[in-house]
């Protein structure tokens, strides 16, 4: 029936409708998912971006940092694009959908509208027309019966005249009224027909057209935003292409070469090599000779010569792994072992060997310097961070050279803001003295003498940091030089003893560095060096304690305990979980903060 049709097109319709929304909820989750990529893709280059005024800044003056670099910055573009695509679904797809979805929910309903009113509409004139013919039909039955009385009243003699009259009266009074109820049946059956052959011919096609042209349109809609989906993702293809292009063309302009150059120029000392070391003949009775290029000086020669602990001590750095020497300057960079279970009185200490050592050969003690850890026992002077001195006298010459030039540079930018800043004042007073009404010239007499004041430190700074230069430059060796320069470099007398080591630190440029009053004491046989090192006085005790367990110093910087020994507390608890204690004069070291019961004493020496 005509009903069950528009039944069946009415849930088809509703069915597109949803596929519509559904579709508009897929490319909005497609949209979260670009948003959130491309969010995840931004803090991924923001979490590997250098930190400003950080080191990591410093190591991207190199090609493959830099490219790293242009790498993060091309993947923030990428993330914008991915960024595009969501802003450019929403609007074209998801927006223009959704108001679509609630046009044609509007348009739709009017459709289902006008058939439910058509339908009713025929529907009253069936009622209409059913009551006509039932009306016709009854009128028609109440003629016959009248028309029938009157018969039998005319027929029977004993009905007078009148009764007779009266009956033909009425029989045709029913019979007018089945006239007019036919002919009211007539009219309404044709009206009825004309209605029905409009309804099924006419307005129920004009209604199924529009439902099918809504139809269609939602389908063409559908299939546009299809489109404009591929579309949108199509449209950043160049640019991310252009994007992967930036990446690959950074990496191509890595250049090893230059790096390499770079971090030979950062490092570069300056230091030159030492010289051969002669053969120590040790089958003669007589004193083994003693070459310019040796370690020791000759105490038979009048001349001063360097000593291993004075200046050219420093030179001595470059030939030591960085890892061993840190390690002698701070706690022991891994953590405490907890404490035993049971104290072990017997356990035998692994700590630092004793100052007391048996005499060798210089030229053993100087390959064990060369090639094994330094046995720490004692920390003059330690101090954790400081800066160096002004004239950067603690680097290596090629280094110092470096700081010296950029300190200058530095000054003389300084100097030319100063200058640029009284220029501007200057012109700003001449014309307050051309022009009294808009300013008084005396306002900035003031702040033009602070400048001059300024300027002229600032050029006094200049002249020193120069001076310094000039000196760092003269005493750089030249390839002339070189030649006559081979030996000498660790000359020291026979019978030197060098009682401390120099200690070297990593400068905030991340260059080694090297202060003479801050050294640890290595121990070597009295008759081997003379002590020529300049010893700061030892730190002061803050206390005492005691040895709760044995503990084997096996680190640098560590020192072995007994159980129940009775030691001087020199350096509390940083937070790392490290005391730093001393046992006498010359051994000190660190030990785990669990292992010691601490008594501090303020007024203790």
């Amino acid at each position: 029936s005509l009903q069950d049709q528009f039944d069946n097109l009415e849930k088809h319709t509703q069915w597109g409708i949803d596929v519509l929304e559904k579709y508009i909820k897929f490319v909005k989750e497609r949209t979260e998912i670009e948003l959130s990529y491309a969010k995840q893709l931004r803090n991924l280059s923001k979490k590997y971006q250098p930190k400003k005024n950080s080191k990591e800044e410093e190591e991207y003056r190199y090609t493959s940092t830099r490219a790293f670099l242009a790498t993060l910055n091309e993947m923030n573009d990428y993330a914008g694009q991915h960024e595009v695509i969501s802003e450019n679904m929403t609007s074209l797809i998801t927006g223009e959908l959704t108001r679509y979805v609630q046009e044609l929910k509007q348009e739709r309903k009017s459709h289902f509208h006008d058939g439910r009113k058509a339908q009713q509409h025929i529907e009253t004139c069936w009622k209409q027309l059913e009551a006509s013919k039932r009306r016709f039909e009854r009128d028609c039955k109440e003629a016959d019966r009248a028309q029938q009385y009157f018969e039998k009243m005319d027929a029977d003699i004993n009905v007078t005249k009148a009764d007779v009259e009266k009956a033909r009266q009425q029989a045709q009074l029913r019979h007018q009224m089945a006239e007019d109820s036919k002919a009211e049946y007539s009219s309404t059956l044709q009206k009825f027909n004309s209605e029905q052959h409009d309804h099924y011919y006419t307005h129920i096609p004009n209604i199924f057209q529009k439902i099918q042209e809504m139809e269609e349109r939602r389908i063409v809609r559908i299939g546009e935003s299809m489109k404009t989906f591929a579309e949108v993702d199509r449209q950043v293809i160049p640019i991310i292409g252009k994007c992967l292009d930036e990446i690959t063309k950074a990496a191509e302009s890595i250049d090893h070469k230059n790096d390499s150059q770079l971090v030979i120029e950062a490092f570069k000392s300056g230091f030159e090599p030492p010289g051969d070391i002669d053969f120590e003949d040790f089958t003669q009775p007589m004193k083994r000779t003693v070459s310019e290029s040796s370690l020791s000086n000759s105490r038979g020669d009048g001349k001063s010569e360097p000593k291993f602990g004075g200046k050219s001590k420093g030179k001595l750095w470059p030939f030591i792994k960085k890892n061993k020497l840190m390690s002698l300057l701070t706690s022991p960079h891994q953590p405490p072992p907890p404490p035993p279970a049971s104290a072990s009185p017997s356990a035998v200490p692994n700590g630092p060997q004793s100052p007391k050592q048996q005499k060798e050969p210089l030229s053993h003690r100087f390959n064990e310097f060369m090639t094994s850890k330094p046995k720490i026992h004692c920390f003059r002077s330690l101090k954790r961070g400081g800066a160096g001195p002004e004239d950067f006298s603690n680097l290596p010459p090629e280094q110092r050279r470096k700081k010296l030039q950029q300190k200058v540079d530095e000054l003389n930018k300084d100097i030319q803001k100063e200058m640029d800043q009284r220029d501007a004042l200057t012109k700003m007073k001449d014309v307050y003295i051309k022009n009294p009404q808009m300013g008084d010239a005396a306002s900035v007499d003031h702040r033009l003498a602070e400048l001059g004041q300024n300027i002229e430190k600032l050029r006094m700074e200049v002249q020193k940091f120069e001076g310094w230069l000039a000196e760092v430059e003269g005493r750089l060796p030249t390839r002339t030089e070189q030649a006559r320069r081979q030996s000498g470099l660790y000359e020291a007398q026979n019978t030197s003893a060098v009682n401390s080591c120099a200690q070297d630190r990593e400068s905030p440029d991340g260059s080694y560095t090297e202060e003479q009053s801050q050294e640890t004491e290595m121990k070597v046989p009295a008759t081997d060096f003379d002590d020529e090192f300049d010893d700061e006085e030892p730190l002061p005790t803050i206390g005492t304690c005691k040895a709760l367990y044995t503990f084997e110093g096996q680190n640098e910087g560590t020192i072995s305990v007994a159980e129940g020994e009775m030691l001087y507390v020199i350096e509390e608890d940083k937070g790392d979980g490290w005391t730093r204690i001393r046992r006498n004069e010359d051994e000190e070291g660190y030990v785990p903060t669990s292992y010691v019961e601490v008594y501090l004493d303020k007024n203790a020496k």
